[in-house]
């Protein structure tokens, strides 16, 4: 149906021709937000580190998200309508008139969306090799995911993706919370369960020194990275107007509890039920306890909403990361009058099959935690987050600080991930400060530092951007200055 509303423009493909309203747009950010991170990436933590997981992103994200939503999704969405960007790159590029600025950001941005794409892969491989106990393998599983995604993206661009994620925010909310009663139920009730976790696994209910307190104050920095993934800045530039933002600001702590609630308290029942499990196998507890509570068809039913919830972000990722490369590509080789011609859908369609087929191939041999995946995607992202500031309130942030910021992102990201990967579970001189808190402070000082030795941007730029307050006008009519006339 979106097909037949296409209008043939990339503009129209890549961000709906800007028509999106209030309630799509909610599901939309909401279900691109919450990915298999927020079901069996959360479950699967809390399985390992108990009911403190909540306070880890959930808490945090239902107060610092909305924020970004406000103070810098709203910005965006104006700016971007006023000089027809479809994309986060454009906008860097021309705030700063850097065209190197721009290649180097599309490489980070890309590095750093592709363990994001790996989650919603492995989780649908995951989610089917388990609902069918074993018979479908988990490549078998994340290959049917990859096709169903392509067909309805290339079809329906943006504006069918929109409409997709809002049916699948629905379906994963309400049977995740259909999930719940029904384990819950099945569990014989809520007390009878915490019974059974505080006689199996009492350190599971407590904070204990399962997580250090800098470490949970370092998490609380995570959400920032909303502000700069390429899926998230895609839908905000899909709004009809700025008014429809104000229900993704409202009820979006609403919808996290919904999601993330039953995620950790499933995870945490689990250990008692099905202790043992060593390392990413703990991804798979929410499927266990639905095959083990819920036998047959309900069970397939239920691991819809999980499927549901995998594909609201996945098809997001895919569609941004091949909008990303079709401007990138054609942006220095078509006039700007051709860039939303027919040639640009082709290659961005193109492009979204490239994206998913790498994807896959990328998720058969990658052996990682689903919620670590998120993690060190959500660190890098979450360090970008002060160009953003930088360039949309900070008149004297310069190229050559965005520049050097970006950098320092990309060096300690890369020796932070090295460590990690050798050690899991690293933290800064095993204090529990994430790596997280130190990206971001060095990105944000090396940003100010440059910015501040630098020349700052040309008047005719930052008018552009931040345009001066009209006079107002007297309101008797008289020109500004004249004299009063006597009553």
């Amino acid at each position: 149906v979106s097909h037949r509303l296409f209008r043939g423009t990339g503009e129209d493909y890549f961000v709906a021709t800007r028509t999106i309203g209030p309630f799509l747009l909610l599901m939309s950010l909401f279900g691109t937000h919450m990915t298999a991170f927020s079901l069996l990436g959360a479950s699967g933590e809390a399985y390992h580190r108990g009911i403190g997981v909540f306070a880890l992103m959930a808490s945090s994200s239902a107060i610092i998200v909305p924020a970004v939503f406000l103070f810098v999704g709203t910005r965006i969405w104006e700016i971007g309508k006023r000089f027809g960007y479809l994309t986060q790159i454009e906008f860097f590029r021309a705030r700063w008139q850097s065209p190197g600025l721009g290649r180097l950001l599309f490489v980070v941005l890309v590095a750093l969306l592709v363990p994001y794409l790996l989650i919603g892969i492995k989780g649908g491989g995951i989610t089917l090799h388990q609902v069918t106990a074993g018979q479908i393998p988990e490549w078998s599983g994340s290959l049917a995911i990859c096709l169903v995604v392509l067909a309805y993206v290339v079809t329906g661009g943006v504006r069918g993706t929109a409409w997709a994620n809002t049916f699948q925010t629905l379906v994963f909310m309400v049977l995740g919370a259909v999930t719940f009663a029904v384990i819950l139920e099945d569990a014989g009730g809520l007390p009878a369960a915490m019974r059974q976790v505080e006689r199996a696994a009492p350190e599971l209910l407590v904070r204990g020194d399962r997580i250090l307190p800098l470490e949970l104050l370092s998490y609380t920095l995570i959400p920032l990275s909303v502000g700069m993934f390429p899926h998230i800045f895609m839908h905000w530039l899909t709004a009809r107007r700025a008014a429809a933002f104000r229900p993704a600001i409202v009820a979006y702590p609403i919808c996290v509890a919904v999601v993330w609630i039953p995620s950790v308290l499933i995870g945490v029942i689990g250990a008692a039920e099905f202790p043992g499990l060593e390392g990413p196998a703990a991804n798979s507890i929410l499927l266990q306890m639905i095959g083990r509570h819920a036998p047959g068809a309900m069970a397939g039913l239920l691991a819809a909403g999980v499927l549901a919830a995998v594909m609201s972000s996945l098809d997001s990722q895919s569609l941004a990361l091949s909008t990303l490369l079709t401007r990138e590509v054609t942006i220095s080789r078509l006039a700007s009058a051709a860039m939303l011609d027919g040639r640009t859908v082709l290659l961005g369609r193109i492009f979204v099959g490239l994206v998913l087929m790498a994807s896959f191939v990328l998720s058969t041999v990658a052996d990682r935690s689903i919620f670590k995946l998120g993690v060190w995607s959500f660190t890098g992202f979450a360090a970008l987050f002060p160009l953003v500031v930088a360039a949309l309130y900070w008149r004297r942030s310069t190229r050559h600080g965005a520049i050097a910021s970006l950098l320092t992102v990309a060096a300690l990201w890369i020796l932070f991930f090295l460590r990690g990967w050798r050690e899991p579970g690293y933290t800064v001189c095993d204090s529990g400060l994430m790596p997280v808190a130190v990206m971001l402070a060095a990105s944000t000082a090396v940003l100010v530092l440059v910015s501040l030795m630098t020349r700052p941007p040309d008047q005719a730029t930052l008018s552009r951007f931040f345009p001066e307050p009209l006079a107002e006008e007297p309101p008797s009519g008289r020109p500004a200055g004249a004299a009063a006339e006597p009553t």
